[in-house]
């Protein structure tokens, strides 16, 4: 495809490559939610076949990478496909497109030749929304912040992405008239290759792939994913599944946080299932070394105000609700987590930083040995 035939309807004007200039916001940086949208527009209409960015490190060192525009729209016919959207439904830009999922709402816009209204990412883009919105994509932290908002706001469809759905947000999105679906995907794969609808009558605990995509697993029991129309080859994840059908599976958590304490495999996304609605700090399940046991479990907890009784009134929760090896040898109190630009925690990071500091003999983090 020649990319200068492209164009983007946005808040209901049509932008191409002779006139996206006018998108410039000169009174902002270049770093500004509404100059990043430029950018992006300006790399999509040029002459060349592909988009470099970066992944966003939460579960690994940061990489850059190469997508290729004809993945991208691929990506974005598979979405408008899926939801049946046409040139005559209304979308919603809320996400910054210097991120992956902000930029394939624009790549999906331009593919399916539909409006897109744009706004400013905010924790809840739907406060002062007065249109209808057909679809729009979204991440947890906005759906939490969102859900008054979008119990009386006519949103007809959303996905959600960029970090798990709690089961703490799935039970207060329950309500909403609005179809809200959790996206499974990466940016290796330009977009979601995989949906699972987590309200309404259509709920389900699995997720279920789209058309032209292949799943099985290998020995460690992780995802493969064939995506002939994404990809080149086949991609090999670290999230452990458990396959359901031959297009529906279930997540189970990542290969690389698996904790083996004593010979029994520990999965900390399970755990911390159990435990969304008994913390209401951020907290995860990680481990740190033992001589005993090679790894043992530790809660990591981002306070220090928790009060003696607040303690204890945990250790009785871990113990009666936890599996026996599920519960922590030891909590660990942290002022604050590491984050990625994102806002997702850097769990590698914050434990060597643990783990440095109680090395230095800080008295910044609190030790509670069960």
């Amino acid at each position: 495809m020649n990319n200068s035939t492209e164009k983007i309807k946005l808040n209901g004007v049509n932008f191409d490559n002779g006139n996206i200039d006018k998108l410039i916001v000169r009174s902002e940086s270049n770093y500004s939610w509404e100059n990043s949208i430029y950018q992006f527009l300006e790399n999509w209409f040029d002459q060349s076949e592909f988009i470099l960015l970066e992944t966003s490190g939460s579960t690994g060192t940061p990489k850059t990478i190469k997508l290729s525009k004809a993945s991208m729209r691929n990506s974005a016919h598979m979405t408008n496909n899926y939801f049946e959207l046409s040139k005559d439904i209304s979308a919603l830009l809320c996400l910054p497109a210097s991120y992956i999922a902000g930029k394939m709402m624009l790549v999906r816009a331009i593919v399916g030749g539909y409006n897109l209204t744009t706004v400013k990412p905010t924790a809840n883009p739907f406060e002062n929304l007065h249109e209808l919105i057909d679809f729009a994509a979204i991440t947890p932290f906005q759906l939490f912040h969102s859900i008054e908002s979008l119990k009386s706001k006519k949103v007809k469809k959303l996905i959600v992405g960029g970090s798990p759905i709690s089961n703490m947000l799935e039970s207060h999105a329950m309500n909403i008239p609005t179809a809200l679906y959790e996206t499974y995907g990466m940016t290796e794969t330009c977009s979601h290759i995989a949906l699972r609808r987590f309200n309404g009558l259509e709920k389900s605990n699995f997720f279920t792939v789209l058309n032209g995509i292949s799943i099985h697993k290998d020995e460690r029991h992780c995802l493969i994913i064939e995506a002939p129309h994404l990809l080149d080859s086949e991609i090999i994840t670290n999230d452990i599944v458990e396959i359901i059908s031959p297009k529906s599976f279930k997540w189970l958590g990542r290969y690389d946080s698996v904790i083996n304490s004593g010979g029994v495999k520990i999965h900390p996304e399970q755990v911390e299932k159990k435990l969304e609605n008994v913390i209401s700090v951020g907290f995860f399940i990680g481990s740190i070394p033992d001589e005993q046991l090679g790894e043992k479990v530790v809660l990591f907890i981002e306070s220090q105000s928790f009060t003696n009784q607040m303690i204890v009134d945990l250790k009785i929760y871990l113990n009666n609700y936890l599996d026996k090896y599920e519960i922590p040898k030891q909590m660990i109190f942290v002022s604050e987590f590491n984050y990625s630009e994102s806002n997702k925690i850097l769990r590698k990071a914050t434990i060597e930083n643990v783990l440095l500091t109680n090395t230095k003999k800080s008295t910044i983090f609190q030790y509670l040995i069960y």
